[in-house]
C-alpha cells in the first residue's frame, strides 16, 4: 500500500472585520457556573482579497459564557453584507482567556473607566481565536462554505477586530 504524507497546514489572510456592539446585561450565576453575556451588532466593516462589505445592524451577535477558569467561550452569529448584495451569515465559536493577572486587572480597570483615554489591553497580553463556518448562497463567495478558516482577535471597548485566515 503506498501512503502519502498529508501536507502542512499554511494560513493565508482572507479578510478582516471590524465590529461594534451595544452590550447587553448579563445573567450572573448560570447552572453551568459563571455568568453569560450578551453583546449585538450594531455595525462594522469587511474587508479583504476580492471580498469587501458591512456588518448588517442587529443581525445579531455573542452570547459569551464567561467561566469561573476566566476563560470566555463565545458563540456568535451575525450577516455580513458584501458590496455585490450577497449576504454571509457568519457562525463564529472561539475562545479568549487573559494570559497573565496584569493584563486582566488593566483590562478591568480600562472597563471601569480608571485608566482615562485607554480603550485596549495589548493583545499580547490576551489569547483571542475562532473557528468560523460560514452559510453563503452558491456564487462568487461560497468559498466560504467548503474552506477551514480560522480567526484571530483583537478586543477594546469599542468592539472587535478578527482578521480571518484560510487554512491552505
Amino acid at each position: 500500500m503506498t501512503t502519502f504524507a498529508p501536507p502542512e497546514p499554511k494560513l493565508e489572510f482572507a479578510f478582516e472585520v471590524k465590529l461594534q456592539f451595544h452590550r447587553d446585561p448579563s445573567i450572573e450565576n448560570i447552572p453551568i457556573g459563571g455568568s453569560r453575556g450578551f453583546v449585538g451588532v450594531e455595525g462594522g466593516t469587511f474587508e479583504g482579497p476580492n471580498i469587501k462589505g458591512k456588518a448588517i445592524p442587529y443581525s445579531g451577535g455573542d452570547y459569551a459564557h464567561f467561566r469561573s477558569d476566566g476563560v470566555v467561550s463565545f458563540e456568535a452569529r451575525y450577516i455580513l453584507e458584501e458590496e455585490d448584495g450577497t449576504r454571509i451569515l457568519l457562525n463564529n465559536r472561539g475562545y479568549s482567556w487573559f494570559k497573565d493577572e496584569a493584563a486582566a486587572k488593566r483590562w478591568a480597570d480600562i472597563k471601569e473607566g480608571k485608566i482615562e483615554g485607554e480603550k485596549a489591553v495589548a493583545p499580547e497580553g490576551y489569547y483571542f481565536r475562532t473557528c468560523p463556518t460560514f452559510e453563503v448562497p452558491a456564487g462568487k463567495h461560497d468559498w466560504l462554505n467548503k474552506t477551514v478558516i480560522v480567526g484571530a482577535g483583537a478586543r477594546s471597548l469599542d468592539g472587535n477586530l478578527i482578521r480571518y485566515y484560510k487554512v491552505v
